[in-house]
């Protein structure tokens, strides 16, 4: 079996749905520490013609809190603002009225937690392709093996998960050792999203922006071929 393991982002980019795709399950590591100016609680969306940051607001943020703990902070204003910055800026997009309810339905859902909404950010996305998504969550089912140092306990996790192939992140080659992992039974490989570029408002294409983005460019089909375009080294 072929496993992820990645702290939860909010509409992530694209390379985030192919290492999902990539795999047969992965594992939302929500009980890792939060991540300073990580993408945990923000992305990246198309207005003007340039790449903007959108945060969602949190409260009580800290690196010493586990992901799972933090808090969104419930203001209407917040998440009004924002989805008024979603219409304004994609509403000439060609797919806007298939994929806008999505964005609107996620933001003014029932989540308490970054790591909720987030999730249910990335389920909904597989909901809206009608693809299957295979999921646990690290504080739920692999809370045991919390302590160990990182390579370790990704290991334990996929051992624990009978996978055998532990599919990272290209970022990861910094941090990981295959011969490590190989010495522990496990396979591990880095996704390295091929190139992707649709059409855009103008005709410098901005790329590595929120999912959000791409499925407001492209149809659903499109977008499953995207998620194949990658490959493992």
């Amino acid at each position: 079996m072929k496993l992820a393991i990645m702290q939860p982002y909010i509409f992530p980019y694209i390379g985030y749905f192919q290492l999902i795709k990539a795999t047969d399950k992965i594992i939302f590591y929500d009980d890792v520490n939060w991540i300073k100016k990580g993408w945990i609680n923000r992305n990246r969306l198309l207005i003007n013609g340039s790449a903007s940051i959108f945060t969602i607001p949190c409260t009580n943020v800290s690196q010493n809190k586990l992901i799972l703990d933090i808090e969104l902070l419930k203001e209407d204003k917040h998440i009004s603002k924002l989805l008024k910055s979603i219409d304004l800026a994609y509403k000439q997009a060609p797919h806007f009225n298939e994929f806008y309810p999505i964005v609107n339905k996620i933001l003014n859902s029932n989540c308490n937690k970054i790591s909720e909404l987030a999730i249910y950010s990335i389920k909904e996305v597989f909901n809206y392709l009608n693809l299957e998504l295979t999921y646990d969550l690290s504080s739920k089912k692999h809370f045991l093996s919390r302590g160990q140092i990182k390579e370790d306990r990704l290991i334990d996790i996929c051992h624990k998960e009978q996978a055998t192939t532990y599919i990272n992140s290209i970022g990861g080659k910094e941090l990981y050792n295959k011969e490590y992992f190989r010495n522990k039974g496990i396979e591990l490989f880095f996704i390295d999203s091929k190139e992707i570029k649709y059409e855009q408002f103008t005709d410098d294409f901005i790329s590595h922006l929120s999912i959000i983005d791409v499925l407001m460019f492209n149809s659903k089909d499109t977008v499953i071929d995207y998620l194949n375009n990658y490959e493992l080294i």
